[in-house]
């Protein structure tokens, strides 16, 4: 079961590069380094996106839309974090996994 401490420092990895935090505070907690390493995945997601939106109209579609996107599972990231479990985003969670830390 994860403490308090965990659950508040997981849920603040969702935002940006604040996943560093769970990644580097809490390096024995598996549960803090799920969170983080989805974060990690989440900060990514979000900085090609960005690139993304160089490209005229389509681009600032795509980026509109996986904005949207990336809000409602870091929303949910830190819910679940909050709560102490242990979730998995959809697809981009498995890209999570393959990081070794």
């Amino acid at each position: 079961m994860s403490t308090q401490t965990e659950r508040f420092i997981s849920a603040i990895g969702y935002l940006g590069v604040l996943c560093i935090l769970p990644l580097w505070l809490n390096r024995q907690s598996a549960f803090s380094q799920h969170h983080g390493k989805q974060g990690l995945v989440l900060l990514i997601a979000w900085i090609v996106l960005w690139f993304g939106n160089i490209v005229p109209v389509l681009g600032q579609v795509v980026w509109a839309l996986g904005s949207l996107a990336l809000v409602i599972l870091i929303i949910l990231g830190m819910i679940n974090a909050f709560a102490g479990r242990l979730w998995e985003m959809p697809v981009l969670g498995s890209y999570a996994k393959r990081f070794n830390f």
